[in-house]
């Protein structure tokens, strides 16, 4: 039976085992062989990450062709009005590729959301707001990409969901073996 763990990934940490560049890697998380990334997020990207021992899923979770829609928390510069997002709901053109269209709601801040470390660079005259943004694609900076594209860039993002996976109440740094009958046992790096 395949082994999946959920890792809330923190912020400035690589979606790899070994530390790079003054980054922490996973290895500085997760103590479990065997098991490897099924996707990846940017070091500047939070969220969840589902690592596996299953190459099979493993592919099927990172590969597009699959269409396993990817659910981002999304803090972006200015204040939108729900027609200014449009862009973002029709096929955008990025340069190196056309992304489909996203899935995209104005939300309030996500309710148990952790503080970033380090915190988000506050502006008093610009203001801010969050994004549900819904993806099945996941290239290189992809969300980014979009939200600048579309006149609001992207302060803070955070993957809340891959699929039916979701990341629940886990802080950062924390990892679940997931278990589907259960809830499986909590993992830490730190002890609180």
């Amino acid at each position: 039976m395949a082994r999946i763990l959920l890792f809330n990934k923190p912020y400035g940490v690589l979606s790899q085992f070994t530390a790079a560049d003054g980054h922490a890697g996973l290895g500085d998380y997760i103590d479990v062989p065997g098991v490897y990334a099924a996707g990846r997020l940017d070091a500047d990207s939070e969220g969840l990450l589902i690592l596996t021992d299953d190459g099979g899923l493993q592919h099927r979770l990172a590969d597009p062709r699959h269409k396993l829609p990817k659910t981002y928390w999304v803090q972006v510069e200015g204040a939108p009005a729900d027609a200014d997002l449009a862009p973002l709901r029709r096929a955008m053109p990025l340069g190196d590729f056309v992304a489909r269209p996203a899935r995209v709601r104005l939300i309030d801040e996500p309710a148990g959301l952790w503080p970033r470390d380090p915190p988000v660079r506050f502006r008093r005259e610009i203001p801010t707001s969050w994004l549900e943004l819904v993806i099945s694609e996941g290239k290189n900076r992809q969300v980014r990409r979009m939200t600048a594209a579309a006149g609001y860039p992207t302060l803070r993002l955070v993957r809340a969901a891959i699929g039916d996976y979701r990341l629940g109440s886990l802080r950062p740094g924390e990892w679940v073996m997931h278990e589907p009958a259960s809830a499986g046992s909590l993992r830490r790096r730190w002890s609180p």
